[in-house]
């Protein structure tokens, strides 16, 4: 699994522990980034609808949610690794951008990555492997990146993990149907079926995926697009379509509103820290208004991502910020009928997670939640 800001990791167990609780047959993972969480249901035996704007989300939710692994061949997943793997290197758009105008790569991967993009590209576009293959390379370089996480900067000095061999691994691909739809969670929503189990992990604040991971998006596009700045940032996230409204202080809590009120479950569950843009009163008020009969929260205490946790630095290597703190407290709301939100909440205290902070142990009901504004 590539590294990810906001990875919900640590709260996979929790999150499963709550859809078996619920007794949920098919989820709906609106945000669903590396597709981790989705992924987390699937195993479970839930049919899964994986939503996400990046086209490298859909690649991955191709691979892991819409693949059937019982309708795949191993073999032949292993023998077009191996076709690839053994390619020469072959310099282009990665090795130049990535490696050479940049650093977030050694040029001796950046080749390799360039040959097996490319040989993707030529044999194996609109067929079954595609996205497998698609999501070996990724896993692959990011195995072999000089980064703290983000694509936003790269490390002065080359990681140790970058002076590595690139080498693909099959991706442990589950059995069962699911379905990978790439689209805004405002319009996406409404357009659902109906789910037992919807979860929703919308971004805190600013920083936008797009420009965090826009080397992913260029290698699953594999468009050659024009860049700027030192990260060499796709030229295209300078333009309105790219933005979110999830990304604006203005913006997202209307907007996070409105998707809490179309999207079509039984049971809603969410996530956020204390870092966002919005309250745990306004978060419950909305699950209300949205007509569920009961809105709980817990709370649990995690250490921040760790660029976080390093402080800021300028282009020079100085250091010109302070860490103000290295843990947060993850927020999630359970929404439904009163007794499956019951379980739910049991079944997330007694899941191994520890709660902590003001919340601590505690579920606040939604008619208690002050009206947003």
């Amino acid at each position: 699994m590539i590294k990810y800001l906001g990875s919900k990791r640590v709260l996979v167990p929790v999150l499963g522990a709550i859809a078996g609780a619920v007794e949920a047959r098919s989820a709906i993972d609106l945000f669903t980034g590396t597709t981790r969480v989705a992924q987390a249901f699937k195993r479970r035996g839930l049919h899964v609808t994986a939503v996400d704007t990046a086209t490298y989300s859909e690649v991955l939710a191709q691979c892991y949610i819409a693949t059937d692994a019982s309708a795949i061949g191993h073999q032949d997943v292993l023998a077009a690794l191996q076709e690839l793997q053994d390619l020469p290197p072959q310099p282009g758009y990665f090795t130049q951008t990535f490696c050479e105008d940049a650093r977030f790569f050694h040029p001796k991967n950046g080749a390799r990555v360039d040959a097996m993009r490319q040989r993707i590209e030529q044999r194996y576009r609109g067929t079954p492997l595609h996205p497998i293959l698609l999501t070996a390379l990724m896993e692959a370089a990011d195995r072999v990146d000089s980064t703290t996480g983000q694509q936003m900067a790269y490390l002065k000095q080359w990681a140790p993990r970058a002076l590595g061999d690139l080498a693909l691994r099959p991706p442990e691909l589950l059995p069962g149907p699911g379905r990978a739809l790439r689209g805004d969670a405002l319009t996406v929503a409404p357009t659902l079926p109906p789910a037992g189990l919807a979860y929703l992990d919308p971004p805190y604040n600013q920083h936008r995926y797009f420009t965090n991971y826009h080397i992913w998006e260029t290698l699953v596009r594999w468009d050659a697009p024009a860049t700027y700045g030192v990260a060499h940032k796709r030229a295209d996230a300078r333009q309105d379509h790219t933005k979110s409204a999830f990304n604006s202080r203005r913006t997202m809590p209307q907007a996070l509103r409105q998707v809490i009120a179309a999207v079509p479950a039984q049971v809603v569950v969410a996530s956020y820290n204390d870092e966002a843009w919005v309250t745990p009163e306004q978060m419950l008020t909305w699950l209300r208004d949205a007509g569920h009969d009961d809105a709980r929260l817990v709370a649990f205490d995690f250490k921040r991502y760790v660029g976080a946790q390093i402080g800021i630095f300028n282009p020079a290597g100085q250091k010109v910020g302070r860490v103000s703190h290295t843990r947060n407290q993850e927020y999630v709301f359970v929404a439904g009928p009163t007794d499956q939100v019951e379980a739910a909440v049991a079944a997330a205290l007694d899941a191994g997670a520890r709660p902590a902070g003001p919340a601590a142990g505690t579920t606040a009901s939604a008619t208690a939640a002050t009206p947003a504004e």
